[in-house]
């Protein structure tokens, strides 16, 4: 299975970037030790209390601040039973129960591969959707699997312990040791997946138990047009009218719809304005904790690359696509991960360069130094570890713009390259005395060639990838680099492309099939430009990627060191960062201030008709035919999207919204804009969840699609028609 958002590596690079002083002129500045940044004077901002979030643990529950906040204390049942409701989808998205016949609700953008999997020769059902209106016509989605968290146990003690007993220069080893051996230990005496989750960087470990189910088949997809309405231009934003939802449902290994104890009913009124609502999922990756010197790092060196590199994805595909190939569905799913990743890391930096949220992480971090420097012991053992690292980080930022010009990434590099790997590696075969004196034959040539040269190759693709990687070597290593200059002939953009496809032998079969011929002198020696680029990085990447990994592994132990100090200091207070785990986040049905005026807490399908006639039927606004002329039955003012002040981010996806009384109010499915920088912090004022409203899918999936086997399992919790 593929995954939406993609988690990337050696992503190290540096730009001097200066931090934006803000607004005021700069004389002004200067006659006041101050910083004004848009008429806020950055001195007197301060941390709010829940800048890290509200991405609570199950294992950590915070009953007293619930019934604190909304007068509703849960009991421990209630917590037990939200959670074996809910779900990992795959390795990507979370779900839930929804029926006691182990139907699983997610987001159709979560679904839309499996549905792609599923499809029949001569099949759209990415167009025109999916309902499986027997039991018989539900289909299997081979390699799909969902995750029940059953049981939590608390390790920290056995893996502090063995890291405490380690060196410094062992304590990452000893701690990896001791994770993997407690895994194992209970994987073999449970029965169940384990994995360790560290907490607060290692102030906490704990062991999470996970029951996998693999039977898993697709019961209902909309036409991905409705799913992801609006699309690009919509996306991170509100007002939303999107049915982002699909489901499927697990079978037992009799090959039975599965019958589970557990489940969310569905509520008969949904999300209403101003009720406190809970979102149970796994969100994937924050920074929350992170130290001032890592989120600049991020800033500056880790983040405008991303960018980049997704910006010159998008391209690659929008060129492919305007070829309208056969493979455009395929195509158009990996753009839809592509433009939203761009999207999310683009509102991740932004929040990164306001001024104004950084102040807030810096006056935390002087609130957690100074709480840690007046207690002796605290200070003794963790007081110099933000200098620690910021030391790390300014070391790496060195050489992170070579290292991340030199490192091939397997989603931006182009094939050749792999090819030319496949042809340096038989250079030990063909250098032995033996090998030297044996002429090839014709048929042991084109086997040779077979093993490396692939049967189809894109080569507008390719050209598009080439290009894109002059663009990052040309900026990062620099026109001048040695290596950059030997492989471009000092030319840029497209001619330096020309250039190396020209003087290349492994762009096609019959030059790779001549080089191999020369042996291994030859190939060592061959001005091939992605052989060169290939034998001549090699020793310098290794080096700095070297160099690279020991400094993590010292910011590693550092952040560790700080994670201690910040459980001591604040406790279960605070949330710790995001693990793709589950957790449960708090919040309130509520609408924002948005260009001027107020976003509606609830949007109804009227707002979705209004946008298609607005924006003249055309894409990514149109609708799918069924829905061009909806049925007399179909209630246009039901409620169909809505926003909650609740935390989540990536991995979320698929998350069910949950009332008081444990019932499905919504399906989590996106954030507005203002939610991009929740990845380093938590912001209330305008940060949202962006839902899909539990009437608006019964809605649709009763009177539009007339899937009434499906609704009526929804509205009951049990299948009641076969």
């Amino acid at each position: 299975m593929k995954k939406y958002t993609f988690h990337l590596t050696n992503f190290i690079i540096i730009l001097s970037l200066l931090a934006a002083a803000g607004c005021s002129p700069v004389r002004e500045i200067q006659k006041s030790p101050s910083v004004i940044s848009n008429g806020i004077n950055l001195d007197t901002v301060r941390a709010g209390a829940f800048d890290t979030g509200k991405m609570w643990t199950f294992e950590y529950a915070p009953v007293d601040y619930f019934s604190k906040e909304y007068n509703f204390t849960p009991s421990q049942e209630w917590f037990d039973h939200v959670r074996m409701s809910a779900l990992k989808f795959a390795t990507y998205c979370s779900a839930s129960f929804v029926s006691e016949d182990g139907l699983v609700m997610t987001n159709d953008h979560c679904g839309r591969e499996s549905v792609t999997d599923v499809s029949d020769s001569g099949e759209s059902l990415q167009e025109n959707g999916f309902y499986a209106e027997t039991p018989d016509q539900e289909r299997k989605v081979e390699g799909l699997f969902v995750e029940q968290l059953v049981r939590i146990e608390d390790v920290t003690s056995e893996i502090q312990t063995a890291i405490d007993n380690a060196p410094d220069q062992d304590k990452a080893i000893a701690e990896k040791k001791a994770i993997s051996g407690i895994e194992k230990r209970e994987w073999a005496s449970s029965g169940f997946r384990t994995k360790v989750t560290k907490l607060y960087n290692g102030g906490k470990y704990s062991l999470y138990y996970y029951k996998r189910y693999n039977d898993v088949r697709l019961v209902f997809a909309p036409e991905t047009q409705i799913g992801y309405f609006g699309g690009d231009p919509d996306n991170f934003t509100y007002p939303r009218y999107n049915l982002d939802c699909t489901f499927f449902r697990v079978y037992d290994d009799s090959g039975k719809p599965l019958k589970t104890e557990h489940y969310f009913k569905w509520s008969s009124n949904g999300a209403l304005a101003g009720e406190p609502v809970f979102v149970v999922g796994n969100p994937g990756t924050t920074n929350r904790l992170s130290t001032v010197a890592q989120l600049e790092y991020m800033r500056d060196v880790l983040y405008p690359p991303r960018i980049e590199m997704y910006s010159g994805l998008i391209n690659i595909y929008h060129g492919m696509l305007r070829n309208k190939p056969s493979n455009s569905e395929e195509l158009t799913n990996d753009l839809l991960g592509y433009t939203n990743s761009l999207k999310a890391y683009n509102g991740m930096l932004e929040g990164l360069r306001n001024p104004v949220l950084m102040a807030k992480k810096k006056d935390f971090e002087k609130t957690f130094k100074s709480k840690v420097r007046e207690n002796p012991g605290l200070n003794a053992r963790y007081g110099d570890m933000w200098e620690k690292i910021e030391n790390v980080k300014n070391q790496q930022k060195q050489t992170a713009e070579e290292l991340y010009g030199l490192t091939l990434h397997s989603l931006t590099t182009p094939q050749y390259f792999e090819m030319a790997v496949d042809i340096i590696n038989l250079i030990a075969e063909l250098d032995s005395p033996e090998e030297q004196k044996t002429v090839l034959t014709a048929s042991q040539l084109d086997s040779l060639v077979n093993s490396f040269y692939p049967e189809e190759l894109d080569l507008q693709k390719q050209k598009l990838m080439l290009f894109e990687f002059v663009q990052k070597i040309n900026k990062y290593l620099g026109t001048d680099y040695p290596l950059v200059n030997k492989i471009t002939g000092g030319r840029k953009g497209m001619e330096a492309v020309d250039n190396i496809l020209s003087n290349s032998d492994v762009v096609s079969r019959e030059k790779a099939a001549a080089l191999l011929q020369k042996g291994a002198d030859g190939i060592i020696n061959s001005n091939d430009p992605f052989i060169y680029f290939i034998i001549n990085s090699e020793a310098r990447r290794v080096e700095l990627q070297n160099q690279s990994f020991q400094l993590s592994q010292e910011e590693k132990i550092y952040s560790q060191n700080l994670g201690r100090a910040l459980f001591d200091v604040f406790g279960t207070s605070i949330p710790p960062d995001a693990t793709f785990t589950l957790r449960i986040s708090d919040g309130v049905v509520e609408g924002f201030p948005y260009n001027g005026t107020v976003a509606p807490p609830i949007t109804t399908f009227y707002g979705l008709y209004d946008r298609y006639y607005s924006f003249n039927e055309e894409h990514p606004w149109n609708l799918p035919e069924r829905w061009k002329n909806p049925p007399a039955e179909f209630e246009l003012q039901t409620p169909f999207n809505f926003v909650s002040t609740n935390d989540i981010i990536g991995g979320n996806s698929g998350s069910p919204v949950i009332n008081r009384k444990g019932e499905v109010v919504g399906l989590a499915f996106d954030g507005n804009i203002q939610s991009l920088p929740g990845s380093f912090i938590f912001t209330t004022e305008e940060n949202r969840t962006v839902s899909v409203h539990s009437a608006g899918m019964i809605e649709a999936v009763k009177d539009l699609y007339h899937a009434k086997r499906l609704s009526e399992e929804l509205k009951n919790g049990k299948i009641t028609l076969k």
